[in-house]
């Protein structure tokens, strides 16, 4: 009776991943939807719990700050209040004023958009990825597609929604594009023209960078003033005006007549702790995903 050796009956690894290859391939979108929606709300309690032990660790090690220090961090809120105070009325009058303006050309009123601010839960940063997952989702009506902004300007799309937790592409994701306008150092309106911004192949420990297409040629960028990137407000998903980037560099398109040129993203991309949603008063005018 021949004697079958051990090794002979271990079934090989690289079969039993074909098999498993071939079965995903088999399984239904819908089913392969589920498994992956029901994934993600598993892991998401354990993700939020972490958030929320950072948070404390946070509030325990403020309370062992001397007092001197505490007392000077409150004079320096109350300052920085001071000034967001007066910001909030000229930000009054300029609204004001926008909409004096638009009744008068008969313009209908900018679409409008409710705050709602969230803990970042995890960052994402690996060369398939460039997301961040936030501690709200549609418990708090975030829908998908709806913008993300920090105080530096723009963060990027919710991507998917679930029932605690919402991802959000990164305005470095190739996937993101927004219609952009270029402000020239030393302008202090944009130019008119607006061109296609897009996200970049960003390496995983790299900095953060994304691309225009469609760029005039007559627009240039010299040593040590780099024009700015502001959201054009073309497209009803980000209001006009909010930072994107810097222009860094130019170059000819193959077709000669335009340019493509790098946009360098805020350094501040991948510390952010808190970003803010920006839910539209009419969730039905945004596209269904960032792309």
């Amino acid at each position: 009776m021949p004697v079958t050796s051990s090794s002979s009956r271990q079934p090989r690894p690289f079969f039993v991943l074909g098999v498993v290859v071939v079965a995903w391939l088999i399984v239904p979108a819908a089913a392969k939807r589920f498994l992956r929606a029901a994934l993600f709300e598993a892991q998401a309690p354990a993700a939020v719990t972490a958030s929320r032990v950072r948070d404390l660790q946070e509030y325990w090690a403020l309370r062992t700050r001397p007092a001197n220090e505490l007392i000077a961090a409150g004079k320096d809120t109350a300052r920085a209040l001071a000034g967001y105070e007066l910001g909030m009325e000229r930000l009054g009058q300029l609204e004001a004023e926008n909409a004096r303006l638009r009744a008068l050309v008969s313009l209908p009123p900018p679409p409008g958009f409710r705050q709602e601010h969230a803990r970042v839960v995890e960052r994402d940063f690996s060369a398939w990825w460039q997301q961040l997952v936030i501690r709200k989702g549609a418990d708090y009506g975030i829908t998908v597609g709806a913008p993300v902004v920090f105080a530096g300007g723009v963060v990027g799309r919710v991507r998917e929604v679930r029932a605690t937790t919402s991802v959000v592409a990164l305005v470095s994701d190739p996937g993101v594009g927004i219609a952009v306008v270029v402000v020239s150092p030393g302008d202090i309106r944009p130019d008119p023209r607006p061109v296609k911004y897009t996200g970049g192949d960003n390496p995983a420990f790299g900095p953060a960078r994304g691309a225009l297409e469609f760029v005039p040629a007559d627009i240039t960028v010299t040593a040590g003033a780099r024009p700015r990137v502001l959201t054009s407000g073309l497209g009803g998903v980000f209001p006009a005006g909010l930072p994107v980037g810097e222009l860094a560099r130019v170059e000819p398109s193959p077709d000669g007549l335009f340019q493509t040129g790098e946009v360098w993203l805020s350094p501040a991309l991948a510390t952010l702790d808190e970003v803010t949603v920006l839910v539209p008063e009419s969730p039905a005018a945004l596209p269904a995903s960032p792309e």
